[in-house]
């Protein structure tokens, strides 16, 4: 049996319940399937294919209609110029508001590569709502701002969002309103990281940090260049006890990467764990995967 399709007939019920993952092809636990990722964003369900898939793709189209509550499935060919999003089964909407833990994230479907909210990125975002209770938090590469969301749900008592696509912060305003927490607490900087700093040492120093750039950002972030040149200004920005979450979403670069440049520019801060992936993201190399480090600055 397909694993694929095992992994949709298991699913009871999809209009109501969190985001998620449903099947993780891309993790290399399934050789036959390292093509393709699925996911349940009530009450669709997004198929993702990295590259063209012909004879299995009907049924699993048909499985995924068939669970309960689904009312469109959509097939995201990644392989191809755009990334285009179809409805290959019901209506691709424009917008669709998902939920994960309470909070709810506003998703925009067929418009670019990402909606706007990264699934694998849950453990992570429930790190920091655990964990964010009356500290001042800096974001970096905050995106469309699920940190921040997270850090405010928390009990954070301020949050900077810095990133320099003001398309994703006005997003991620939006995902403010949408949860009753776009106030003072929370700003938003449309700015390029290293001509900020000046800006963002002034509006500190902060208790937690969150790093979580793009692998690559033309002409602005390169992880192998800018990613050591960050780290070796991050103490600067925080206060004894303060601590760092160094994300990093990049197959070719393994966790040495960032302890071994974190011990060369910042040494002060030491390594504390690293916060595990989500279950449904299995992966046969966890070097792979995503990588959530977790650092303090002593007190």
């Amino acid at each position: 049996m397909d694993p694929l399709i095992n992994a949709l007939q298991a699913l009871d019920k999809a209009s109501e319940g969190d985001a998620c993952r449903l099947f993780h092809g891309r993790g290399h636990c399934f050789p036959e399937h390292l093509h393709v990722n699925v996911d349940l964003l009530p009450p669709l369900v997004l198929i993702t294919l990295y590259h063209e898939e012909v004879e299995r793709l009907a049924g699993w189209i048909a499985a995924a209609a068939a669970i309960e509550g689904v009312r469109g499935v959509l097939v995201q060919r990644r392989y191809l110029r755009g990334a285009p999003t179809e409805a290959a089964w019901g209506e691709l909407p424009d917008t669709l508001v998902v939920t994960e833990r309470g909070l709810r994230y506003q998703v925009r479907l067929g418009r670019n590569q990402n909606s706007g909210f990264f699934l694998d990125m849950a453990a992570g975002r429930q790190w920091v709502r655990e964990n964010a209770r009356g500290r001042r938090v800096l974001n970096l590469f905050a995106y469309t701002c699920s940190f921040s969301l997270a850090a405010l749900a928390g009990g954070a008592d301020e949050v900077i969002n810095l990133d320099m696509s003001r398309g994703a912060l006005a997003q991620g305003r939006e995902n403010h309103r949408l949860n009753d927490m776009d106030g003072p607490q929370v700003r938003y900087l449309g700015h390029e990281l290293f001509r900020s700093f000046g800006k963002l040492t002034k509006a500190g120093p902060y208790e937690l940090i969150i790093v979580d750039p793009p692998s690559y950002q033309p002409g602005s972030f390169a992880v192998e260049k800018d990613y050591p040149r960050l780290m070796g200004r991050l103490e600067r920005l925080l206060v004894p006890g303060g601590e760092v979450l160094l994300c990093l979403n990049d197959p070719g670069r393994n966790c040495a990467f960032l302890q071994q440049h974190m011990a060369e520019r910042a040494p002060a801060l030491q390594f504390v764990e690293r916060i595990a992936n989500p279950d449904a993201f299995p992966e046969a190399d966890p070097e792979r995967s995503l990588k959530v480090l977790r650092y303090r600055l002593p007190d």
